[in-house]
């Protein structure tokens, strides 16, 4: 038994969704392929008086299909731990 009328993207879909937008790429829905994803909110220029972004949660919602994806921007917060960050190893 599933949760009727919840249209969540796969677990890699919603991956490689998330890190397009996170690297600014065109997002494009990876169930059906077209390029109406929504994004809430919508990404706007950081104001110059803000030094850094606030964590806020993010959906991605595809117009076409219903799928939809969310996640927490954290910002430009260092990793927790020297381990974390995979560049240094």
């Amino acid at each position: 038994m599933g949760r009727r009328g919840i249209k969540e993207f796969r677990a890699p879909e919603a991956l490689a969704l998330i890190a397009a937008d996170r690297d600014h790429l065109p997002l494009v829905c990876p169930s059906c392929g077209t390029r109406t994803i929504h994004r809430v909110p919508r990404r706007r220029p950081l104001p110059s008086t803000e030094v850094e972004p606030r964590a806020e949660r993010i959906s991605l919602i595809c117009a076409t299909c219903g799928r939809h994806a969310s996640y927490i921007a954290r910002g430009l917060e260092p990793p927790r731990d020297a381990t974390m960050d995979p560049r240094e190893v």
